[in-house]
């Protein structure tokens, strides 16, 4: 059997290290800097000719700078004969850019996905990505994960009496009554507006939250606005204590702030999908790790088992 090869960018070192030690594998070195005019410079320095290599590397700021580490080290993998290149994206960033919602604009999303297939990914494996339909843009084969299996583990055996799990979209209403019906709780939505990058609306709440407890679940946040708008709606109802929870825990700008200063938030519960560094990490917050679900997902497609079944209970 071809052996598994492992790299990871300069993005997030620490989660390409863990997901070797669940494999028991060695992260590969490689090489990365910059020439005097700025242009980058990529190397693997492992043999990886008719191996299965994988290449981690979440989008995250810098992004253009990341992306194209990424591509660079895909074309060298494809060059240095590799039987088989994933390319590990457990944040793509540019999933948010799905669609042509003003004139003369690109579709990044699909672009970013065609540049990976042509820098030399035989396949991509992701996290919750922000669009579903992303999926589609990728033309080799996809495997998008979920952390609901993650998150919700973390919650079972505490006590969650008048709790109610809301959506603060309706367009991510699917994935929050899913989380809510394996922890066995109501659900409730809200009605958004997004006005821009940094203003949205919250309009209505969907659903009894009146006096109750709230875990508040959204895939990523980024600058935070759009949990401080449900916060506001929410407060009209009376509600308790808050729990806010996330797959891509970013906190882009003021969003560590604003969250600080949110009386109701009792605790924040995110994933390692992108590095937080300790200026970004509250008292409160909670970072639950997605390496084994990573490691377990690259070794099954190492071997050719299924990867859906991972998730019978979260789709």
């Amino acid at each position: 059997m071809r052996e598994i090869t492992i790299f990871s960018g300069s993005a997030h070192i620490e989660l390409a290290k863990e997901i070797c030690q669940n494999l028991d594998v060695p992260l590969s070195p490689s090489t990365i800097r910059h020439f005097g005019n700025d242009c980058l410079y990529v190397q693997l320095n492992a043999n990886c000719r008719e191996s299965d290599v994988f290449i981690i590397q979440p989008l995250v700021p810098p992004v253009q700078e990341n992306l194209v580490e990424l591509l660079f080290m895909l074309d060298a993998a494809r060059g240095a004969s590799a039987a088989r290149t994933t390319a590990v994206i457990p944040y793509y960033a540019y999933a948010r850019s799905d669609k042509k919602d003003a004139p003369r604009i690109s579709i990044a999303g699909r672009l970013v996905a065609d540049l990976l297939v042509t820098a030399g990914a035989s396949r991509v494996l992701t996290m919750t990505l922000h669009s579903p339909q992303v999926h589609g843009f990728f033309s080799v084969p996809t495997d998008s994960l979920n952390a609901l299996n993650v998150l919700a583990g973390y919650f079972r055996g505490r006590d969650l009496t008048n709790t109610v799990v809301v959506s603060p979209d309706l367009g991510r209403a699917k994935t929050a009554s899913h989380f809510a019906r394996m922890l066995k709780l109501p659900f409730a939505a809200g009605n958004k507006e997004r006005l821009s990058d940094e203003k949205v609306v919250v309009d209505a709440i969907v659903g009894d939250v009146e006096g109750k407890d709230v875990v508040i679940i959204d895939d990523e946040i980024a600058n935070g606005t759009t949990i401080i708008e449900i916060l506001k709606r929410l407060r009209e109802f009376h509600i308790g204590r808050v729990i806010v929870v996330c797959t891509h825990g970013l906190f882009t700008g003021s969003a560590i702030q604003q969250l600080r200063e949110q009386p109701e938030i009792v605790e924040i519960v995110t994933t390692n999908t992108v590095p937080i560094p300790p200026e970004k990490r509250l008292p409160n917050m909670t970072i639950l790790s997605i390496a084994p679900l990573m490691a377990e997902t690259i070794r099954r497609i190492h071997n050719g088992e299924s990867v859906s079944t991972l998730f019978v209970n979260t789709v």
